[in-house]
Order: C-alpha cells, then sequence, then structure tokens
C-alpha cells in the first residue's frame, strides 16, 4: 500500500514537471522549430546530400549499373572524359539550343511587354503562350516528329504546294539541331513571357505614369525603367536557358535518338547512353558532375555580367 503512494506521488511529480516544461515558452519554440525542420533536413539529407555523395562515390568506380563488386579507380573517368573529343563535341548540338533561347529573350521580354500594357484579354493570351510548357515532351516531340517527317510531314507537304523541295527536317546533319530547337522553343518558351510578365507587373505604375507625364518616350521608358527593375527576372530566365540548354534530353531522344551520324546528340543524351547502353555508371557519374559544375559556372558568369551591366 506504501508502495502504490509513493508510486503515484512520484507520477504526479513527474506530470507537473513535465507540464512547468512544456509550458516554458523558449522550450515550445524550440520544439516547433525543430517540427518544423525535422522533415525538411531529412528530406535534404535523403533526397540530396546522400544522392550527390554517391554520385561523388560512383564517378571514382567502373560500376556497371548492375554487378554488387566494383574496382575504385580515382579520377579515371574525369581523365578519359577530358580526352573524349567524340564527347564534347556534343556540346555544339547544346550551344544552337542555348544561342536561339537566348537571341528570343528581347522578343518574350516584347511580347510580356504587351500583353502588360496594350492587348486587352491578356490572361488568355497567357494561358495559350503557358499551354505548351505544361504539355508531356514525349507528347511534343511525337507531335513535332510528325510535322518534320519526310514522307508525309505537314511542313513538307506544304513546300510541295509551294512548288519547293523537300527538306530533311530530321535527317540532314546541318539543319536537324536547328529543327529540334524550333520544337524547345515552342516548348519552352512560355516561361519566360510569364516570368517577364511578372516582373513588368510588379514595377510601380506610378513611376511609370511619371515618366510619361515628364514626357519620356516609350523606348525611354524601356530602358530607363523597365530593363533595370528586370534585372532579377533576366537573370532567371537566363539561368533556366543555360540549365534547360545543357540538360536537354528528351527532344532528341525521342525524335532523332541522337542522330544522323550523332549529329543531334547532347551531352546529357550521350550520358544516358553510356549509362544504359553501354552500362559505364561511373563514367556517366562523372559526366553529370561536370554537367552540375558547367551550369554553376554559367549561373555565375550570368550573374557577374548582370552585375558589370548594373
Amino acid at each position: 500500500m506504501a508502495e502504490s503512494l509513493i508510486l503515484e506521488r512520484e507520477n504526479s511529480i513527474e506530470k507537473k514537471t513535465l507540464k512547468q516544461f512544456l509550458r516554458n515558452k523558449e522550450i515550445q519554440k524550440k520544439l516547433l522549430l525543430i517540427t518544423f525542420l525535422f522533415i525538411p533536413t531529412v528530406m535534404l539529407l535523403s533526397f540530396i546530400i546522400y544522392p550527390a555523395l554517391k554520385l561523388v562515390y560512383i564517378s571514382l568506380t567502373d560500376w556497371n549499373g548492375i554487378s554488387e563488386t566494383y574496382n575504385f579507380i580515382g579520377l579515371e573517368n574525369f581523365r578519359t572524359l577530358f580526352t573524349s573529343k567524340s564527347l564534347w563535341t556534343t556540346l555544339k548540338a547544346n550551344s544552337i539550343y542555348f544561342t536561339l533561347h537566348f537571341l528570343l529573350i528581347p522578343v518574350e521580354l516584347y511580347i510580356a511587354f504587351l500583353l502588360d500594357r496594350f492587348i486587352k484579354g491578356s490572361e488568355f493570351f497567357k494561358s495559350i503562350f503557358f499551354m505548351p510548357y505544361i504539355i508531356n515532351g514525349v507528347a511534343v516531340a511525337y507531335m513535332f516528329s510528325f510535322l518534320y517527317s519526310s514522307e508525309d510531314g505537314v511542313l513538307n507537304a506544304a513546300l510541295e504546294l509551294m512548288k519547293m523541295s523537300k527538306i530533311g527536317w530530321l535527317s540532314d546533319p546541318e539543319i536537324v539541331n536547328y529543327s529540334l530547337a524550333g520544337v524547345s522553343l515552342w516548348r519552352f518558351t512560355g516561361m519566360p513571357i510569364i516570368l517577364f510578365l511578372a516582373g513588368l507587373q510588379s514595377i510601380p505604375k506610378d513611376m511609370l505614369e511619371a515618366a510619361v507625364i515628364d514626357g519620356a518616350s516609350v523606348f525611354q521608358q524601356f530602358s530607363k525603367i523597365i530593363m533595370p527593375n528586370m534585372k532579377t527576372v533576366t537573370s532567371i530566365v537566363l539561368f533556366l536557358n543555360a540549365r534547360g540548354a545543357l540538360m536537354v534530353f528528351d527532344i532528341p531522344f525521342v525524335m532523332t535518338s541522337g542522330g544522323p551520324k550523332e549529329s543531334s546528340a547532347t551531352f546529357a543524351l550521350n550520358l544516358v547512353k553510356i549509362a544504359f547502353e553501354f552500362e559505364n555508371f561511373g563514367l556517366a557519374a562523372s559526366m553529370a558532375i561536370i554537367l552540375i559544375v558547367m551550369i554553376l559556372l554559367l549561373s555565375k558568369l550570368q550573374d557577374r555580367l548582370l552585375n558589370m551591366k548594373g
């Protein structure tokens, strides 16, 4: 009987201590922070940090993706990559994607400017421009494969109606990358337009109205007010263009598989082929690391250029 009373007293003391502990505001804040940060931290470690470390480790081995055993070969994969001309020639195809997207940026900004200031019902046009972006990439590639077909393609049929000779949109090594880049432009142009439009709408209207009262022309408003305020959006668009150009995979994979004569093979397409066709996951992992480094370097370079212009 005495022992049970002692146990009950100890339990009541522990409960009171726990309640006092939980009532402490500093402790409540710490518990709240730990609760909110726990899941993101676990996800960060599980899906970013660990895979990144595993990628670096695999790049230092000759793992074929299947075998349970593999050899540690150090930097041999990177040495092979830097001495192989065929792997780096694929960047020529990537550069065409980047260049065409880069040249289209002023057009995208101008369209956003028109939607913001001069076109009524811009919500409808925003949906039209953004719709290709949300369509599945494989579906887009198959649709344009039909348009570009040398046999019964719509484009060649239109050329025949105009008494012009057919063009090998996907079979001519000289123009195949421009044809594929055209598909990329059609699919991804909507995103920069929406980003530029959001940037334009964030500029205070009072500033533009004051410029109009002072007699500023449309060009002066554009160059002196709009462009300086669009630096952050422009930086985001340039980063997305650089990343997208270096990582382009689905369009050439579905439409040409890198042909003809590997002329449309991109860096990412070669990476996947080396991993799954040639079963050299070590070399593919080293290519993935270099791809990440190139994206980061381009991002840093564009930030410096924009800061210099600012």
